[in-house]
């Protein structure tokens, strides 16, 4: 029940949204599920402080603009968000994604999932799946809080650099030879979300 389609083929929207040229097609157990060209996805949506685990495309890219497309139909009500989730899991197990990864990755969205629809979507799967949920995040939790805290201190100090770089270049910009136009000087941005 993989991927029948071939590989990804997008276009860059922006610096985090994609645009499928060509259907990606996943046969599930009893449904064929197409993402049409013209989707737009953000592949994984990672938080920019975790991106050194789970970058946002990698060998999942497939599972990740499935799911992306999941969850417009989920919105839509033609699917619940934990047999998305669900979906998700399976995809990537046979784009052989390793074993940690995919369930770390399965329980980020299902947190999402709780976040965006309520704390009763953790119980609609069944006490299996709550059980699963749980043996991942709280491990998970802890394997990323202390290096997920470093990284944010280091975006942070990285952000305050950039901030005093644009004011102190902002200030001399106006000091050009007669004649010569001033360099475009980029304003910072702090990326700590996922979009």
């Amino acid at each position: 029940m993989p991927f029948v389609s071939g590989g990804v083929v997008v276009e860059e929207i922006d610096e985090v949204s994609w645009r499928v040229l060509e259907a990606v097609v996943y046969q599930g157990n009893e449904q064929l599920f197409t993402v049409e060209k013209g989707f737009v996805t953000d592949f994984a949506s990672v938080p920019q402080i975790f991106t050194w685990l789970i970058p946002r495309y990698g060998r999942y890219t497939k599972a990740a603009i499935l799911h992306d497309w999941l969850w417009g139909l989920a919105d839509r009500g033609g699917i619940e968000r934990a047999d998305a989730d669900g979906i998700f899991r399976r995809a990537m197990r046979e784009l052989d994604v390793s074993f940690l990864r995919r369930w770390l990755m399965w329980g980020a969205v299902r947190l999402a999932a709780v976040r965006k629809s309520g704390l009763s979507t953790l119980w609609h799967p069944g006490f299996g799946q709550f059980a699963a949920f749980v043996a991942v995040l709280v491990p998970g939790f802890l394997f990323v809080l202390v290096p997920g805290l470093v990284v944010l201190a280091a975006l942070g100090i990285f952000y305050v650099a950039e901030s005093v770089t644009f004011v102190l270049l902002k200030i001399g910009g106006g000091r050009k030879p007669s004649g010569t136009p001033a360099k475009k000087i980029n304003r910072p941005s702090f990326p700590w979300t996922s979009s």
